[in-house]
């Protein structure tokens, strides 16, 4: 009787708390390296290809440890990107609030992944043999009924509890936390066309996922790192995979470089400007936008930080009352004003819009000869270093495959 309360107690392992802790920390962390390398860098935007039998393994553990359906995963995420911010996002903060996404973001997958539509439109490419059919998008269920199984015979009743927080890492850390944390607040390297942000710059906790402004630049970059002190976990392993013969990296982002004495723009700045929209955007808010507002005597904490981040985004987030307020505020200052026009034009030569190469190349000439002679000399010099932008040798090729406007 007593070793049978002691099997129910404590499992067949009679491990210790030590032995739980370790336990946990790895079936944790290689569900997320599973998400973050296989659903994410390569199912959902093809950055990186992995053996055969290292992609199996993959989707394996998804299916055992998390129950996730490879298309329903992709599907969802993809639209992310392609609706990223508006009333079809699956999971806006913006949308939905941030409590909402924080601690209800698996409520909000659920009801995505349940759009047979969008699994059509978004999940093209995903696995469709006999096992994906048969058993893991068949039985989804099975998998976590399976680990729970293992859990309490390994170790007795605080199995299932260990199970129920595996249960529940990763719809708190990727569908609450990055998702929600992720479009709230942190810090930007990128000036992309949504609210995404990097939360901390050591993409240790979520495998890399922490770095998501840098994610949502170059969506199918396998690489999520994008400064020199900012470390992403996940690019670690894929790095280890290709040393072994394991992984093949298809996409990168293109390395922004910059060509001494150009006189005018060409087809290389055109190239830049397209394929590092938002990092050229970036280095137009601190180069541009923040001396302004320094020399205008407005880097002491008069300007809301809600109104800083207008400046940076054209005012694109703001509620219509503070959007009246921020034009109110440009209309006294004629300096600020001018900047910000010039950023709005330089945004909209970013923007994909039917033109051919030649018109836009045309146009940005045009916007760089009036910057230069606008009389604000951090204007001007910003325009004659953008004519010698250029993407970096060896990082071209990656430039070209790289779908910068898509998933």
């Amino acid at each position: 009787m007593s070793d049978l309360l002691s099997y129910a107690a404590r499992g067949l392992t009679q491990a210790s708390w030590v032995a739980w802790l370790i336990y946990f920390v790895v079936m944790t962390q290689a569900t997320i390296t599973t998400v973050t390398l296989y659903l994410h860098r390569s199912q959902a935007h093809r950055g990186v290809d992995f053996h055969p039998a290292v992609a199996h393994i993959f989707r394996f553990w998804c299916w055992l440890t998390t129950g996730m359906v490879t298309r329903q995963w992709i599907a969802v995420h993809r639209k992310h990107h392609a609706k990223c911010e508006t009333a079809e996002d699956p999971h806006s903060p913006r949308v939905y609030g941030i409590r909402a996404v924080l601690w209800g973001g698996v409520d909000l997958y659920q009801k995505a992944a349940a759009n047979a539509g969008d699994l059509a439109t978004y999940g093209v490419g995903a696995p469709d043999d006999w096992i994906e059919r048969h058993l893991y998008a068949r039985w989804s269920a099975a998998g976590p009924t399976l680990l729970a199984m293992i859990s309490l015979a390994l170790f007795g009743v605080v199995g299932i509890a260990i199970w129920a927080l595996q249960m529940a890492w990763i719809p708190f850390w990727a569908a609450g936390v990055v998702n929600g944390l992720g479009h709230w607040c942190g810090y930007r390297n990128f000036e992309t066309a949504d609210t995404s942000t990097n939360l901390v710059p050591w993409g240790l906790i979520v495998g890399g996922e922490e770095l998501h402004n840098n994610h949502h630049a170059f969506p199918s970059s396998a690489k999520f790192s994008q400064r020199r002190f900012e470390f992403d976990g996940g690019w670690m392993l894929i790095c280890l995979l290709r040393r072994l013969g394991l992984a093949q990296v298809r996409r990168l982002a293109p390395v922004l470089d910059f060509r001494t004495h150009v006189q005018q723009p060409d087809v290389e700045t055109v190239r830049a400007l397209l394929a590092q929209r938002c990092r050229i955007l970036q280095d137009y808010v601190v180069g541009v936008i923040t001396p302004t507002l320094r020399a205008e005597g407005l880097d002491d904490g008069r300007l809301s930080r809600r109104l800083r981040r207008g400046l940076a985004s054209g005012g694109r987030w703001l509620d219509p009352a503070s959007r009246r307020e921020l034009a109110a505020f440009l209309y006294q200052r004629l300096r600020l004003s001018t900047v910000c026009e010039f950023r709005a034009r330089l945004a909209g030569l970013t923007e994909r819009n039917g033109r051919d190469a030649q018109a836009l190349l045309e146009e940005l000439k045009r916007w760089c000869a009036e910057a230069e002679v606008s009389q604000v000399r951090v204007l001007a010099d910003f325009a004659t270093r953008l004519k010698g932008c250029c993407i970096a040798g060896k990082e071209r090729g990656h430039a070209d495959l790289l779908e910068f406007a898509r998933p």
